[in-house]
């Protein structure tokens, strides 16, 4: 399967321009819509998303990743592999965490340019021709690199920010519940919440943390929005408190 993930939504062509790649050159392959809404402009903060969520699929998965505010500059297009599943887009951090905690690396910088390469939209002209070839078993120019050059190593382990606010108001943080104490209170927004297993764990209309199904520290409300209630957006700095 084809992932996408991506920061500019399902509104307007972008998507739709992308799909009509893959469709054309991987036809029949499913393409999954992981993320359309990934933080814009910020490969840091969507980097700790996307290495939560990729190690869900299975390991022939071909991701289209494009969160790309140095398009058509000089940043390198990649191909990069992380214990089997294959990741397409910029040299811009997006990687970094699937670099750390994957047990297997490899990564190539792609040499292939189409006839028709825009300045602003190399999610359509590069990397989706790129991912679909990847997809169907075609040969693509590829460079190698070595994985280590593309470490951004004042990136820390788990980032203590907003890093995404779903449907409900729910903000998931870029913190792995597994690595935090069981009593390890979170602190963002001028509230502050303590650990529950889920949302009926506190009465309608209080806040609490607890472990996501992908793994992530998240604050949500109890049949509230914590993005509304707490004043959390993509972003806000998360203090853990011991």
């Amino acid at each position: 399967m084809i992932v996408l993930f991506t920061d500019f939504g399902l509104s307007g062509p972008y998507t739709g321009q992308m799909k009509a790649v893959l469709a054309r050159m991987a036809p029949g392959l499913p393409v999954i819509d992981l993320f359309a809404d990934a933080p814009a402009f910020d490969p840091q903060l969507s980097a700790y998303l996307l290495a939560a969520y990729a190690p869900e699929f299975p390991a022939d998965s071909v991701f289209l990743c494009v969160v790309d505010p140095g398009v058509g500059t000089d940043r390198r297009p990649l191909v990069f592999e992380a214990d089997g599943r294959r990741f397409v887009g910029p040299d811009n951090g997006l990687f970094e965490l699937l670099r750390r905690r994957a047990e297997s690396v490899r990564a190539w910088s792609i040499g292939w340019r189409p006839e028709r390469l825009s300045a602003s939209f190399h999610g359509r002209d590069l990397f989706a021709p790129v991912a679909a070839s990847l997809a169907m078993g075609n040969p693509v120019a590829l460079e190698p690199v070595d994985p280590a050059g593309l470490a951004r190593p004042d990136w820390p382990d788990d980032l203590a920010r907003i890093v995404y606010v779903d449907v409900y108001g729910n903000a998931m943080t870029g913190l792995r519940a597994d690595r935090l104490p069981e009593d390890a209170v979170l602190r963002a927004g001028g509230r502050t919440v303590r650990r529950g297993r889920t949302f009926a764990d506190v009465p309608v209309g209080e806040a609490l943390w607890y472990a996501n199904s992908s793994g992530l520290a998240e604050i949500a409300v109890n049949r509230g929005r914590a993005d509304h209630d707490a004043g959390l957006a993509v972003g806000t700095p998360v203090e853990v408190v011991l």
